[in-house]
């Protein structure tokens, strides 16, 4: 077993690589069945529109409930053995979707799943801080994401072309498929583990506290600004495809998520390197700002102008804004305490992105779509102002923890 006593020296490692490829299949199969789930429940079970609401969110109920125990699991288990049960559950799940016949089960099994993706993700992501040379943390957590950001475009759309004739087997063969490439993937991956793990299985300091086992006290304030990003970027991912299609644009959903992603992939080719050189504020407050204006953008009227600013801009804001928030979080702890640090960072931002959509569904009765863009344009810019409190004010630089 590899311990963290000699940090390593290259980014991409055979280890990083199939890492991020792991990484990619997984966030692909949650955003596929984000996006196709809620109109799943209605078709096979005629569910209503909360009951359909709750199938997609169930999914992210159950990652909160996994990330609140991940990082205890961490130090019991070890991050490759939790990552290897995580991805199999992962695939006996996608499985039985298929002969699922009620709702109830499919809220179960929707339950399960998101708890074998926030265990499996965060398991993961701990890890890979772990193959990333301290002084280049922020560049390489820029470069892993970009597999989640591909899941963005690739997931939606898939859920749409898979879906498309109403062969929802189809959704889930392919999501099984996909978790079962992760899992091979993750049973040929060397993961390091943290070299107190075996002598202190219960955490070591944090030994007797229930909350500082599942929350990093050092981690939760950039962590809180994710959360109040996550929200905005929620009314993206549950409101935008319904609004522009009550707009007449039903084709512009699609392209805005590519625009999206090919922005995120060029941001990430410097936004981590600005930050490792010149400090968390040097691209922190530039990429809130930027975030702001493209929420900002959804609350005009939407033409092809817009939605396209919107896409370039909510790309180049929060999509380069996680990870480098991510650095921020895992560069406040010991690499003992990483997985707890990794945990909450995410918990924040499925807290955010999960259930944002639920009190967003109370304001567009009243103020309509472009009013809750509007209204989501000014919690993003909220979060300058809350990262400032946090962080920023502390003109702190990512420092290379070992």
């Amino acid at each position: 077993m590899s311990s963290q006593h000699n940090p390593p020296t290259k980014l991409f490692t055979r280890d990083f690589v199939l890492a991020a490829v792991a990484n990619l299949f997984i966030s692909m199969v949650f955003y596929l069945l984000m996006t196709s789930m809620a109109l799943y429940a209605v078709d096979r079970f005629q569910a209503s529109d909360s009951a359909a609401g709750l199938a997609s969110s169930a999914f992210i109920i159950g990652s909160v409930a996994a990330r609140l125990i991940a990082g205890k699991l961490l130090a019991l288990c070890g991050r490759k053995p939790l990552l290897i049960v995580s991805l199999a559950v992962f695939v006996l799940v996608s499985v039985l979707y298929i002969p699922a016949d009620s709702l109830w089960l499919l809220l179960l099994l929707r339950f399960v799943h998101g708890m074998a993706f926030g265990a499996g993700n965060t398991a993961l992501a701990t890890a890979i801080q772990a193959l990333i040379p301290p002084a280049r943390r922020s560049e390489g957590t820029g470069y892993f994401s970009l597999s989640s950001t591909l899941s963005t475009a690739a997931g939606p759309l898939l859920a749409v072309v898979l879906a498309s004739s109403g062969n929802y087997s189809a959704v889930f063969l392919f999501c099984a498929l996909s978790s079962a490439v992760a899992l091979l993937i993750g049973i040929l991956l060397r993961l390091p583990e943290p070299a107190k793990a075996a002598g202190h299985p219960a955490g070591g300091a944090r030994r007797g506290s229930f909350l500082r086992s599942i929350i990093s006290p050092a981690a939760l304030p950039i962590s809180l600004v994710i959360l109040v990003c996550g929200v905005a970027y929620s009314g993206i991912i549950s409101f935008l495809a319904p609004f522009l299609l009550s707009r007449s644009m039903p084709a512009a959903a699609s392209w805005f998520f590519l625009l999206y992603a090919a922005t995120v992939l060029l941001s990430r080719l410097f936004a981590g390197r600005i930050q490792d050189r010149h400090g968390d504020n040097a691209i922190m407050y530039p990429l809130l700002a930027v975030f702001a204006l493209g929420m900002a953008m959804l609350a005009f009227e939407p033409s092809t102008l817009t939605v396209a600013l919107a896409a370039l801009l909510t790309g180049l804001g929060f999509g380069a804004l996680m990870p480098c928030a991510q650095a921020i979080a895992v560069s406040a702890v010991s690499p003992a305490d990483m997985g707890v640090a990794t945990s909450t960072f995410f918990l924040m931002l499925d807290l955010g992105v999960g259930f944002g959509p639920v009190a967003l569904g109370l304001v567009i009765p009243l103020l309509g779509y472009t009013g809750m863009f509007g209204i989501l344009a000014a919690l993003a810019a909220l979060g300058i102002g809350l990262y400032f409190l946090v962080h920023g004010r502390r003109s702190g630089t990512v420092a290379a923890a070992a």
